[in-house]
């Protein structure tokens, strides 16, 4: 979700710097996607929270059932990056 998101951005031309960039791309996709995604940003974002706890205090496991859920959530978000990144730019076809 992260890379795609980050893709998104560039598409845009922007690109997140400084401090907190992975909260500045869960920003800006929640910021263009919009209350019709809202459920997917959400849920970038918790992951994104999550993913900070895991790398920083491994000993909280994730449960498979979560895990589970967030893959479908993620392949969700993507396909939609990839076309939304299509329709701005139909040459930028991505590889699936």
């Amino acid at each position: 979700m992260l890379r795609s998101g980050r893709a998104f951005m560039f598409a845009f031309g922007y690109r997140p710097r400084g401090k907190d960039q992975h909260k500045t791309v869960v920003e800006f996709c929640a910021g263009i996607l919009g209350k019709d995604f809202q459920h997917l940003t959400a849920r970038f974002n918790r992951m994104r929270i999550k993913r900070h706890d895991f790398i920083y205090d491994p000993e909280r496991p994730i449960p498979r059932t979560e895990a589970v859920k967030s893959l479908e959530s993620a392949e969700q978000f993507v396909e939609e990056i990839r076309k939304r990144i299509e329709k701005i730019n139909p040459q930028k076809e991505l590889i699936r």
